[in-house]
């Protein structure tokens, strides 16, 4: 078990975790009692031969849990690094990241002190309700090729990078606060097939009036609805463009990419977590790893924004 310097030393340093003290003693008071009671309910959904809380005892507290997880994600440490830091066998960390990491995941983007949004469909309400501009892209994560000779090889490809890669789709308000990372897909999805089979063409067509900001991977979807997605100007002209005609459209395109600029900043924010860098675990865990990290940035920009606000 980690000492209560070290421990205290991975708290107080931001460097560490990417996240300040007072948002973990919130994650510390919030996932903890859920943690407790998934391991409570685990063990009592077997047969056992003794009664639940007999035996050995744990030799990692959920807080380091919490804290090796953290670090994980941040710095994509390995767990044989985690287990000598904390002191324990390689297979509690393992154990303790599986189960820490989906209860951070399931949190969602926190947008105000007790509010999260946690599907695409609270992101457009709230987008219709605040009368903010919403700004999508999708980002591609590098993950391990499959092994020779499993099926659909070749769908975690990406036609862009042509490299093994997943994606999701990011949302952020118009300055850059994350509002929702999609569950993974692999990267041969394309971007805008990607936004139809989240629902987005459904949650915009029948919902409040909303503008979302695209790039061109998303060209289609303004007319499926109804103008609510702003994607590039087309060019009119392919070639012999008149020279008005070119300076109109570079100052339209320019002005569409200074307005979506924004997502490209949530984007790297993401990105600055090693986790989402390059993925060398399992892709089955993607999905987790995007969401969490996601919930996690978003508490931080909002606890750090309340308190610009108040100075």
């Amino acid at each position: 078990m980690v000492g209560n310097r070290a421990r205290a030393a991975i708290i107080w340093s931001r460097q560490v975790t990417g996240l300040t003290p007072d948002v973990i003693a919130e994650l510390v008071a919030e996932v903890g009692p859920l943690w407790h009671e998934r391991h409570q309910a685990g063990l009592a959904s077997r047969p056992r031969r003794r009664a639940v809380g007999a035996g050995a005892k744990h030799k990692l507290a959920f807080v380091d849990r919490l804290l090796a997880t953290l670090v994980h994600l941040r710095h994509g440490a390995t767990h044989d690094v985690l287990a000598c830091w904390f002191g324990v066998d390689r297979s509690t960390i393992t154990r303790a990241i599986g189960e820490v990491r989906p209860l951070l995941s399931e949190r969602g983007c926190t947008i105000a002190p007790g509010v999260r949004l946690r599907s695409l469909a609270e992101v457009v309400d709230y987008l219709g309700v605040s009368g903010q501009t919403g700004i999508i892209d999708g980002t591609e994560i590098r993950v391990r090729r499959p092994a020779a000779g499993r099926k659909d090889r070749e769908k975690f490809i990406s036609g862009k990078n042509k490299q093994n890669a997943v994606k999701s789709m990011v949302v952020t308000d118009a300055d850059g606060r994350l509002l929702f990372c999609s569950p993974a897909q692999p990267a041969s999805c394309a971007d805008i097939t990607h936004a139809r089979q989240l629902g987005l063409v459904r949650l915009l067509a029948d919902g409040p009036v909303v503008e979302i900001l695209a790039d061109a991977g998303y060209q289609g979807l303004g007319a499926q609805t109804g103008g609510r997605v702003v994607t590039p100007p087309h060019r009119k002209f392919k070639k012999d463009a008149p020279d008005w005609y070119e300076e109109m459209h570079e100052r339209q395109r320019k002005a569409h990419s200074s307005r979506r600029i924004r997502v490209e900043h949530g984007i790297a924010h993401l990105k600055n977590w090693r986790a989402l860098a390059r993925h060398h675990g399992r892709r089955e865990h993607m999905t987790d790893t995007i969401q969490a990290i996601a919930g996690l940035l978003s508490h931080q920009q909002t606890i750090t924004l309340a308190a610009d606000e108040r100075m």
